[in-house]
């Protein structure tokens, strides 16, 4: 039995400072080259080590949750990240993290492995097997056949998906893509669909969503039809501090898919704003809360 998902043993190649807010943590390990290179917004757990076992504590096969659980205390730190790049002939997988310069309180067990983290530093990449055919999952951005123009838009936490789902747009695909940073100085470079507008918000001093939100109202009025705006309206029943802020319709309809992602209350007012106050059909948006303020990722 292969499974879609598996654990592959890696250390730090190299590390490369983009940005003020974004390093590229580049890994290597003996069977990356059996990592599947699926591209946009693919979604792995990073595993962290623990001292003294480093990874070795970590289980393996299709029961791994349930044996990972009960280890309790002992258990590896896990934490979300979208796969940046894959290059399987050199053995080397990219992610690309925050460095969060803006957040009270202790740093997590994420940032202290990425603030020690040199050349040689050990963890585990919970990802996509390549010698799985079929659908792997952790796969968010799904747009019904066919579609036409897109919405991106998130915090800097989804920036990664973002720019991956650029690179992976068909040519024809237009629409606009909007990243709220930190600091202007977090601009990246984007390559994707020559019809999608791309435009870097930075954020500064203020809170999150300040420069998103009405970003977000301006770029749905220009996508879609004036006489969507306004029908059938929905009271979207979801709470930003529920365990689960996350929603991928299988199917859509109309003239835009809208993919949302990052702190979770501005999500949240990002898609009511989108099907209750422009007339989106709810099944052409999807939406996750990466995060949620004041909250830290438990797994």
């Amino acid at each position: 039995m292969v499974d879609p998902f598996r654990a592959f043993d890696v250390q730090v190649r190299g590390l490369r400072r983009l940005s003020p807010s974004f390093l590229r943590v580049t890994f290597t390990g003996d069977d990356l080259h059996e990592f599947a290179d699926n591209g946009y917004d693919q979604r792995v757990k990073l595993v962290l080590p623990t001292p003294g076992a480093g990874v070795t504590r970590f289980p393996r096969g299709a029961d791994w949750f349930k044996q990972w659980y009960a280890q309790g205390d002992e258990r590896n730190p896990l934490r979300t990240y979208t796969v940046r790049a894959v290059r399987p002939e050199s053995a080397e997988v990219d992610i690309d993290v925050v460095l969060h310069d803006d957040c009270a309180g202790p740093a997590g067990p994420a940032a202290r492995w990425i603030a020690a983290a040199e050349p040689g530093s050990q963890a585990a990449i919970f990802g996509p097997n390549g010698l799985y055919d079929g659908f792997h999952g952790g796969l968010e951005f799904r747009p019904p056949a066919g579609f036409g123009t897109v919405l991106l838009a998130g915090d800097e936490t989804a920036v990664p998906a973002i720019v991956g789902i650029l690179e992976r747009l068909p040519a024809h695909v237009t629409g606009e893509a909007l990243l709220e940073v930190p600091h202007e100085e977090d601009v990246l470079p984007v390559a994707g669909a020559p019809g999608v507008r791309v435009t870097w918000l930075a954020r500064g001093d203020a809170p999150w969503g300040a420069r998103l939100e009405p970003a977000v109202a301006e770029a749905a009025a220009r996508l879609l039809p004036a006489g969507a705006a306004g029908a059938e309206p929905e009271e979207i029943d979801v709470d930003a501090d529920a365990e689960i802020l996350w929603e991928i319709p299988e199917t859509g309809d109309g003239p835009c898919y809208a993919w949302l992602a990052g702190e979770a209350a501005v999500i949240k007012r990002l898609r009511r704003h989108l099907v209750s106050e422009r007339g989106m059909d709810r099944k052409a948006v999807a939406f996750m809360g990466y995060w949620r303020q004041g909250r830290s990722e438990d797994a």
